[in-house]
């Protein structure tokens, strides 16, 4: 049974090759090898943390809405911990 998501994920773009668009695509495609269909990508921007943290002080904010079963999103969630610019990631379901 396919359910509605909507995954935040947060990119550390710093010393990254490439234009951001290149990495939110990627990021999609991890996304969708996972077992997801990618319905809507957001880019919400680039915004810094209240607090500086692990030596970053700010990230580009990228809201996926995609349709999976739910066990599929442990499998991306393990998957975007590999990928090497990824700050923080989280999930939840919307439909």
């Amino acid at each position: 049974m396919s359910r509605k998501y909507e995954g935040l994920v947060v990119l550390d773009t710093k010393g990254k090759e490439g234009s951001v668009d290149e990495f939110v695509s990627e990021v999609g495609k991890q996304i969708e090898a996972n077992g997801a269909t990618l319905d809507e990508v957001k880019q919400l921007g680039r915004k810094e943390f209240a607090y500086n943290a692990r030596q970053i002080e700010g990230g580009v904010y990228v809201n996926y809405f995609f349709n999976a079963a739910p066990e599929a999103i442990e499998a991306i969630k393990e998957a975007l911990d590999l990928v090497d610019g990824i700050y923080m990631h989280q999930y939840r379901r919307i439909g």
